[in-house]
């Protein structure tokens, strides 16, 4: 783990799983579905599918060159793809009714008031692979935050981790990657900025390992707090739960 980030004067978040709490923002609406149509069956089973479907439509996109689809366009494919996996019965309003959820996302609990300490010494910038006015509504509404920019990688026309969306979000921001740092709680988020010059916090909220590419991270923490007592204080934070932290260069 580095701590030396003298360099690093722009941190730009991920903003879906790693600043807003997407798991207890969807499942109320996915069981309010289950109490009207399907009581006997279970929320979260629906919503890991859901989340992990979603994230191959963004990657298909990627790979068949079919550009920026539009996130919330590819949450609606992958829920139809995991409420027909599970043989559920669904209609148009079913899934318009539960797609309204993401209009309301909530942030974790670590985060808001954290983001205004980092905001002190820091240039913070939202990198997401949300659309621009859905970033915009999700900043002005449900964080309640003013970023110093908000970019959407409908810029660069892919999805993360596609090197074209670091590489545009660098020109946007006029800046050396060098100077920038990727924060989120996705493996794949951090290895893509890295494999681009920037700097990477991983924040593990999910206890999951980082996949072995051959780039290490900058840092590797549990939860938001702790990225910011070691990135303003240059100290490490409270990591004894930390299982890869011996892994970690």
């Amino acid at each position: 783990m580095n701590n030396n980030f003298t360099e690093t004067k722009i941190l730009t978040f991920d903003i879906f799983g790693t600043l807003l709490n997407l798991k207890d923002s969807m499942e109320p609406y996915l069981k309010k579905y289950l109490s009207d149509f399907n009581d006997n069956f279970e929320a979260s089973e629906i919503w890991n599918t859901w989340r992990d479907r979603q994230r191959i439509e963004q990657y298909q996109d990627n790979i068949l060159m079919l550009g920026h689809s539009g996130y919330l366009n590819t949450c609606e494919i992958a829920l139809k793809y995991s409420l027909d996996k599970h043989k559920l019965n669904y209609t148009s309003d079913v899934v318009n009714n539960i797609m309204n959820g993401w209009n309301y996302l909530i942030p974790f609990d670590d985060v808001v008031s954290n983001l205004a300490k980092l905001q002190k010494r820091f240039k913070l910038v939202a990198l997401s692979n949300g659309e621009q006015w859905y970033l915009e509504h999700l900043a002005e509404k449900q964080l309640q935050f003013k970023f110093d920019n908000i970019i959407s990688v409908e810029l660069a026309g892919q999805f993360k981790p596609s090197p074209a969306v670091y590489r545009k979000a660098t020109q946007i921001l006029d800046s050396h990657s060098k100077h920038i740092m990727m924060v989120a709680s996705h493996s794949f988020d951090v290895i893509g900025a890295s494999a681009c010059g920037y700097k990477s916090a991983y924040i593990d909220r999910y206890d999951l390992p980082l996949e072995d590419r051959g780039y290490s991270v900058d840092i590797h923490v549990q939860n938001f707090s702790q990225f910011k007592d070691l990135i303003l204080n240059n100290k490490n934070p409270d990591i004894s739960n930390n299982k890869s932290e011996k892994n970690i260069e």
